[in-house]
This record gives C-alpha cells, sequence and structure tokens, in this order.
C-alpha cells in the first residue's frame, strides 16, 4: 500500500513539473522582456523545479529537506508576483499601503528564515536543523500571507479587469488552500498525511491551465488594484484568522505531545473549540463594525469610503419591489452608515401628523408626533442631526429643543435625522445606539444629512407615485361619468325633439309609430348603459361585428331627427373586431354631429365599403362645415365645445375608439360647404378577402 502511495505521488508531481515547464516554455516564447514576464517566468521555473525534486523524493532518490527548499523559494516567487501585480499601477513614486508593506517584510523575513533554516543540515553538518513543529508552522504562515495577497490583488481590480486576473487568483488560491489544510493538518498531528501530501502534485498540476489562461489574458499583469477599505477589513479578518489558527495549532500541538494518554482527546476538543470560537467571533457583528472603525480611524485620512458608502446606500435603496417597502428600506440604510442595528421612520401623514411609515429591526417603538409640534418645527427650522446622549449631557448646544416623551423613553435611541426635501420636513428616522460605538462627529452628520436628503428624495418619489395612482382611479372614474352624462344628454335631446314635434304631430300615425320607435330606441340605450356602468368597461368582449348592423342601429337611433340620412350599406359580409356598443356610440355621435350642422334641404349620407383589405366607414354632410384650425386645435379636444349644453367629449371619444382598435379618425371639412370624416378599420383576421373563413 505504502509503496503504490509512493508511486501516485511519483507520477503526479512529475505530471505537475511537466505542467510548469510547458507553461514555462510558453512565457519564453511569448516574452518581449518585460520585468512581469521575468517574474512569471522565475515563479514556474521554480514550481517545475519543484515538481521534479519532489517527484525524486517520493521515488527515494533525494532527502526531504531538498524539496523543502526548493518549495520556500516557489512559494516567495509567487509573492513577489504578486506584490508586482499590486505594485504596477499605483501612481509613480507612490509605495504600498502600510497594512502591504508590514506582510511585505514580514513575508521577506519568513521565506528567508525558512530558507536558511532548511538549508542548515547542508551548510553546517553539526548544526541541528529546524524543529519540524515550528517549519510546519512557518508554513502554514506563508500560505496565509498569500491567501492575503491573491485576496487583495482580486477584491483591488476593477469590475471590467477582473476578467484577466480572476484565474490567477483562483489558481494560486486553490493552491495556497490546499498547502494550507496540508500544513495545518501536520502542524496539529505532528506529520504530514500521506495521501493529502501524495494528491498534492495532481492539484498543482490542476491549476496550471488556470495561471496560463491568466497570464494570455493578461500578458502585462496590468490590473489596477488599490487598497480600500473593505480590503483592508478582509484582508485584516483574513490576516488575524490565519494567525489565530496558527497559535491555535500550536497549543493543539503542545497539548498532545505533553497530554499523555489523555493527549489525542485533549487536543480534539481544543481544535473544535478554537474553531467554534473563531466561528464566532467571525459572524459577530459588534466585533466586525468595531474592526472596521478601528481600521478607519489607524489607516484612513477619513472615517468612510464615501464611494463604497455611497454605493451600498444606493443599492440599499434600491433593492425589492417599490411602496412602502421603501420606508424599511430608507430606515436600513441609514442605520447601516452608522452601524446602527435598528431604526425607525416617520412620514408626515397630512393633517395626522407624523406617524410611522415602517421599521427595521425595530418594532416596538411607535408613535404619533403632530405635525405643528415644537420638536418637528425645531427639526425642520434646523435640520440638525439630533445626538441624544449629547442633548442629554450638554443640553444647550440644542436651545430650548425637547425631544418627544416617546424618545425620551426608547432605551436604545440614539440619532434623530431630519428627512428635508427642499425645505420641508417630509420625515425623519430615529437610529438606534451604534453597535462598533461609533462617536457622533461633523463627519458621520454630514454624511447623514446627504444620504437623507437623497433618502427623501426616493420617498417623495413613492408618494408622488401613489397619489398618481389615485388621481388615475378618480380619472378613470370621472372620464366614466363624463361619457355617461355625454350618453344621457343625447338621448335627452332626442326626448325633447320628441316632445316639441308632439303637440303638433301627435295624431299623426306615422309620427306615433316614430315616437314609439325612438322611445324604444331611447330605452333601450338608457339600458346599455346602465349594463356598462354595473362592469369593467376596460373587460367588454371584442368580437366579429358586422358593418352593415351598426351603421343600421346608429342611424335607427338618431330617429328623432328630422333629417334622415342616406344609408349605403355596404355587404354582409364585411366584418371589423370591435366591441359592438362603443362603436355603434362612436358612428352615432358623428352621425347626430352631422344631423344638427346639416340644414334641412342638406343631405348627410352614411356609408362603408372595403378598400386595400381595411373596412372604410364615410359620414358626409353638406353642413356648415369647420375650418382647419378648429379641426387642429379644438375638434378632438376633450370638455371643449362650441354648444351651449354640450360636454365636448363625444369627438375625443369618437377617435379615441377608433384608435383602441388599431383604425384611423381623419376630417375633410370645408366652411360652408360640408364635412366628411372618414374612419378606416382593420378587418376581422377570421375574415378572408371579403368572405367569413
Amino acid at each position: 500500500m505504502a509503496a503504490t502511495l509512493l508511486l501516485l505521488a511519483a507520477f503526479g508531481y512529475g505530471l505537475a513539473a511537466i505542467a510548469y515547464l510547458g507553461l514555462s516554455g510558453l512565457i519564453v516564447a511569448s516574452w518581449q522582456r518585460r520585468p512581469q514576464g521575468r517574474l512569471l517566468l522565475f515563479a514556474t521555473a521554480l514550481s517545475a523545479v519543484w515538481g521534479f525534486l519532489s517527484a525524486f523524493t517520493a521515488w527515494g532518490r533525494l532527502p526531504v529537506r531538498l524539496e523543502l527548499v526548493v518549495e520556500v523559494a516557489r512559494n516567495g516567487a509567487w509573492l513577489v508576483l504578486l506584490f508586482y501585480i499590486l505594485q504596477m499601477r499605483r501612481p509613480p513614486g507612490t509605495r504600498l499601503p502600510a497594512p502591504l508593506r508590514t506582510i511585505r517584510l514580514l513575508g521577506g523575513l519568513l521565506v528567508g528564515g525558512l530558507l536558511v533554516a532548511s538549508l542548515y543540515p547542508y551548510l553546517w553538518p553539526g548544526v541541528p536543523g529546524l524543529p519540524s513543529g515550528l517549519g510546519n508552522l512557518g508554513l502554514v504562515l506563508l500560505t496565509v500571507m498569500g491567501l492575503v495577497l491573491v485576496e487583495q490583488v482580486y477584491r483591488g481590480a476593477r469590475l471590467e479587469d477582473r476578467w484577466a486576473i480572476k484565474f490567477l487568483c483562483l489558481g494560486l488560491g486553490g493552491l495556497f488552500v490546499y498547502d494550507f489544510y496540508l500544513y495545518a493538518n501536520a502542524a496539529l498531528f505532528g506529520a504530514l498525511d500521506a495521501q493529502v501530501w501524495a494528491a498534492r502534485g495532481y492539484v498543482a498540476a490542476l491549476v496550471t491551465p488556470l495561471i496560463a489562461v491568466s497570464a494570455a489574458r493578461n500578458p502585462d499583469w496590468a490590473a489596477p488594484v488599490g487598497l480600500s477599505r473593505s480590503m483592508a477589513f478582509h484582508t485584516a479578518s483574513l490576516l488575524g484568522a490565519g494567525i489565530y489558527l496558527l497559535f491555535m495549532a500550536g497549543a493543539g500541538y503542545y497539548l498532545r505531545l505533553f497530554g499523555g494518554a489523555w493527549g489525542d482527546v485533549v487536543q480534539s476538543v481544543f481544535v473544535f473549540a478554537a474553531a467554534l470560537l473563531l466561528a464566532t467571533l467571525m459572524f459577530s457583528g459588534t466585533l466586525r463594525a468595531r474592526l472596521r472603525v478601528f481600521l478607519s480611524k489607524h489607516f484612513f485620512s477619513y472615517r468612510y469610503d464615501y464611494r463604497e458608502e455611497w454605493l451600498k446606500f444606493t443599492r440599499t435603496l434600491a433593492e425589492g419591489p417599490s411602496g412602502t417597502q421603501l420606508c424599511e428600506r430608507a430606515a436600513e440604510a441609514l442605520a447601516r452608515l452608522v452601524e446602527s442595528p435598528g431604526g425607525a421612520l416617520w412620514l408626515r401623514e397630512g393633517e395626522a401628523g407624523y406617524q410611522r411609515a415602517g421599521h427595521w429591526n425595530w418594532s416596538d417603538l411607535a408613535a404619533t408626533e403632530p405635525a405643528d409640534s415644537p420638536f418637528v418645527r425645531w427639526l425642520a427650522q434646523r435640520q440638525w442631526v439630533i445626538d441624544l446622549d449629547e442633548l442629554k449631557n450638554r443640553h444647550e448646544l440644542y436651545g430650548d429643543l425637547e425631544p418627544p416623551a416617546w424618545i425620551r423613553e426608547a432605551r436604545d435611541a440614539w440619532l434623530v435625522v431630519p428627512l428635508m426635501l427642499h425645505d420641508e420636513l417630509l420625515g425623519f428616522v430615529v437610529l438606534k445606539r451604534s453597535l462598533a460605538q461609533v462617536t457622533y462627529n461633523w463627519e458621520v452628520g454630514d454624511l447623514l444629512k446627504v444620504a437623507a436628503r437623497q433618502a427623501s428624495a426616493h420617498l417623495a418619489q413613492m408618494r408622488a407615485a401613489n397619489q398618481l395612482i389615485v388621481a388615475r382611479q378618480f380619472e378613470s372614474f370621472n372620464r366614466t361619468t363624463t361619457f355617461v352624462i355625454h350618453d344621457l344628454k343625447n338621448l335627452v335631446a332626442q326626448l325633447s325633439l320628441l316632445l316639441a314635434n308632439a303637440e303638433k304631430h301627435k295624431h299623426n300615425p306615422e309620427f306615433q309609430a316614430d315616437m314609439l320607435d325612438t322611445v324604444a330606441s331611447a330605452v333601450a340605450r338608457m339600458n346599455k348603459v346602465l349594463a356598462q356602468l354595473r362592469r369593467d368597461s376596460n373587460a367588454a368582449p371584442m368580437q366579429p361585428v358586422a358593418v352593415a348592423d351598426v351603421l343600421t342601429e346608429a342611424a335607427a337611433s338618431k330617429q328623432a331627427f328630422k333629417l334622415r340620412p342616406t344609408l349605403e350599406m355596404p355587404p354582409a359580409t364585411l366584418r371589423v373586431r370591435a366591441e359592438r356598443e362603443r362603436l355603434v356610440r362612436a358612428i352615432g355621435h358623428l352621425l347626430q354631429n352631422a344631423l344638427e350642422a346639416t340644414p334641412a334641404d342638406g343631405h348627410v349620407v352614411l356609408r362603408a365599403f372595403e378598400h386595400n383589405g381595411r373596412a372604410i366607414i364615410e359620414i358626409s354632410d353638406t353642413g356648415i362645415g369647420m375650418d382647419d384650425t378648429f379641426i387642429r386645435t379644438r375638434l378632438f379636444q376633450p370638455f371643449d365645445s362650441t354648444k351651449g349644453a354640450g360636454m365636448g367629449i363625444g369627438a375625443y371619444e369618437c377617435r379615441e375608439t377608433v384608435r383602441a382598435l388599431g383604425g384611423t379618425l381623419d376630417v375633410d371639412s370645408t366652411p360652408g360647404r360640408g364635412t366628411r370624416f372618414h374612419l378606416s378599420l382593420p378587418l376581422d383576421n377570421n375574415v378572408v378577402g371579403g368572405t367569413a373563413a
């Protein structure tokens, strides 16, 4: 079994050596004497040598320490390449940030120390070498530094440049993670895991294509990087976790060494407890918040990375659906700026005052503040962020301000942020005390004021959208009412005309017959109007309608007029797809206008025909006509009428009805000579060539 494992290890390391040797050849073939080309070639060449030496070591032809020397040199070469990438796009003459310079110094000392310690037995045979336990801990720390630099390179690259660097980071990151596991396990248990060590050659060979792809995409290794607060935070977290694991590994090793018969059990319990403690610390919101504040205070001239904070703030506001949830997101976004665990938001609701509109992790804070209270007037006038702790200790800074009782009694209340829209107090936000014990100062206040104005703009837009929805609902109701009144007015006009002629012609049998037909038609129209009010007019069914039937019904509804229109009926097969009642009402209105505008000796013609695959309906008269200015500016303008009792909605409704059917309505008129309305509608899809399909 051991012989087979060593054979597999030798083959894997040999495969890795060949892969890195081939990668070195590709780099030499495309090398243009660039500095980064030399560094990459140096790192891949050392990796190839490391692979060959490891293969011979697994085969039993070389001592282990010689392989260790080359491995340390290989890791050092990769670290140098990563440092070079970090330095390349910094402004000329500027140095790396202090944390990276510290890592570079520690990395150089560690690589040099491990190399010297590994070469001791060859340079001075009588001097003992470095103990294996300390050597493993040193290699663990070296891999942690490698992971830190990989994370720095990737996080610091711009989004558009990450495509060129991501495969290098993925490959080296995977290599360092595997080595970290190998040597951390060795530091804990005092010996390398033979199976993990045997598989490492294959792992190293697998990451070679990733490095090759990244080298092809970015021959200059010129991804611009820099140290941001986010990078500093993640780097400090990763470095701290690595150092913590090193100490815990060392402690576990010595517990096992000196624990006697209980050593293995004590070591296992200790390692689990240490890992559990690390996970708890990593997920601690308070610890993370205090680490951010510490880094901002000691490594940066300003507390905030304003670009990053603004992007996060805007992203929080824009996430999720619109509506009342925007209030919760606004409270959350403002709270996160100061590491606050919760907040609540108040908005003005007319005369009802300021009421809570949303909250984030603070459901038990609820009250209503009158719109004319001294607290609200003070906020609107001063537009200050109120630090309640400062108000309590240095009351003279705030003059005569007295916060409401419900704020004073809130145990965790810390800041009150006004939401100003121009000079109007749209609302305010109350924030909980910061987890990181952030000190309120001018910088925090300025950031909160600017962010609050941005949030106010979003909230005002939300309120305007809600008001617009309500206004549209009323508009729809008013529009429907207007159309109904218009229809009733037309019916009243017909019945009034009938009554006016009744006294003179009531004994005429023909008049009596016309009167009954007119009254029946009016009753039918009223019933249809009532039916439309009972249901949603937008949900009316669209169906094939015979144009001849529409013209006949429209003409029949105008029997009260003395002048009768001339009908030129189309074939029964001419059909359009429409809502029958709306189309009849539209044509009936145009026909009524023509009858009203034409003298008794004039002519009104209603006809329909098919032309170029469309149904054409024309209403022409010899009436008073209209000029171009009236047609262009007033004819289809809603609520504009030349009739004393008119609604001014009929022509507008006709045009909208025709447009809704996919048609057009054109007008040709000459003053004193008459008018022609030309309606063009698409034929029903189920009709082909004028014949029902």
